[in-house]
């Protein structure tokens, strides 16, 4: 069975990218572009790792990590956000986020990587 991915993220170019290049690595993707939508699909459904961006209208990033936090989710979380504070990569951690890049750091295919290394992990 294919390792499933949610990303939510309001930068729709990106996360079409992102979405073709996961499903051509062999990934089940599932898209969301604001908050309420992804909580909407954790409530429905199982993924195996979500990449989450911090700065979303209606609900950001770390309202999120909240909500998974309060649902019992094991489901591990990656934050990408422009944010890039060590007091907000600290509170990032600290809601549970297990891995956390700066976009501009960091490219279209260093995501992949980081994505695809922790869940051969």
């Amino acid at each position: 069975m294919k390792q499933r991915v949610l990303i939510v993220d309001d930068e729709r170019p990106l996360v079409e990218a992102l979405n073709l290049k996961l499903t051509h690595e062999g990934y089940d993707v599932k898209s969301v572009y604001s908050g309420s939508d992804a909580i909407e699909a954790l409530k429905k459904e199982y993924f195996d790792l979500i990449l989450l961006d911090l700065m979303m209208p209606q609900q950001d990033g770390f309202t999120i990590l909240n909500i998974i936090k309060q649902m019992n989710l094991a489901t591990p979380v990656i934050v990408s956000s422009n944010l890039g504070q060590e007091e907000d990569i600290a509170r990032a951690k600290s809601l549970g986020a297990v891995e956390y890049f700066v976009k501009s750091d960091i490219n279209l295919s260093g995501i992949v990587e980081k994505i695809k290394s922790f869940l051969t992990h």
